[in-house]
C-alpha cells in the first residue's frame, strides 16, 4: 500500500525495473478515469470495459518496448490513448459521416446501396472517400469535434465536457470545421446536389 504515495513516475521507473505490481497501483490509480473518458464516447459498458483493457495493454507494451518517453505525464499520455481507442471504435463501427454545412446544406444522405444503381452507389462511395480526405486536412482540434459530433452522435455539452473546453469553443469550432469543409469540397470539386442529397 505504501506504493500509492509515490509519483507516477516513481511507479514507472519500478515497473521499467521489473516491479510488475507497480504498474498494477498506476491501473488502479487511474482506472476510473481512463475508464470515464471511454464510456463518455462509446456510450456502451461492455464496450468501454473492452477499450480499457486494451488501452492498458498498449500502455504496457509501449513502455516495455522503450518507446515511452512522456515522463510525469503518465495520466494525459493514457487518457489520450484512450481516447484515440475510442474514437477509432467508432470510426470501425460506423464508417461514414451524416454532415451538414453552415448553411444547412446536407453534405450526403445515407442512401441503401441496395436500393439504387450500382453507379449510384459507386458515386456515393467515391464522394464519402473525398469527404473522409478532407476530413482528415481540418486541423485537429476541428476535426475532433466534427467527429465526435457527426461520427458519434455527442451533444455539444458531452463534446465540451470530453474536450475541456466551454460549449461555446466547441460550437465554435465545429463552425470554423463546416466552413473550412465546405472550402475545400469547393476547390476539389466535391459535389453535393440539393436533389441527389435530400435532407
Amino acid at each position: 500500500m505504501e506504493n500509492y504515495k509515490l509519483s507516477d513516475s516513481k511507479l514507472l521507473s519500478l515497473y521499467k525495473n521489473g516491479n510488475e505490481g507497480a504498474f498494477e497501483q498506476l491501473l488502479t490509480k487511474h482506472k476510473s478515469r481512463v475508464y470515464t473518458t471511454i464510456y463518455l464516447i462509446v456510450k456502451d459498458e461492455c464496450i468501454a470495459e473492452d477499450l480499457l483493457q486494451e488501452t492498458f495493454i498498449k500502455a504496457i507494451n509501449t513502455i516495455k518496448s522503450g518507446r515511452y518517453n512522456e515522463e510525469g505525464k503518465f495520466l494525459p499520455w493514457i487518457l489520450r490513448i484512450a481516447h484515440n481507442m475510442a474514437i477509432d471504435h467508432f470510426r470501425k463501427q460506423k464508417r461514414y459521416p451524416t454532415i451538414v454545412l453552415e448553411d444547412g446544406s446536407p453534405v450526403l444522405n445515407t442512401l441503401e446501396f441496395s436500393e439504387n444503381s450500382f453507379e449510384t452507389a459507386q458515386i456515393e462511395k467515391e464522394t464519402h472517400d473525398a469527404l473522409k480526405d478532407c476530413i482528415n486536412q481540418l486541423p485537429e482540434t476541428q476535426k475532433d469535434v466534427l467527429l465526435k459530433r457527426h461520427y458519434m452522435g455527442l451533444s455539444f455539452q458531452e463534446i465540451a465536457e470530453e474536450s475541456g473546453v466551454s460549449i461555446n469553443t466547441a460550437l465554435g469550432r465545429m463552425r470554423y470545421a463546416l466552413i473550412n469543409l465546405r472550402k475545400m469540397m469547393k476547390q476539389y470539386n466535391i459535389a453535393y446536389d440539393k436533389n441527389f442529397y435530400p435532407r
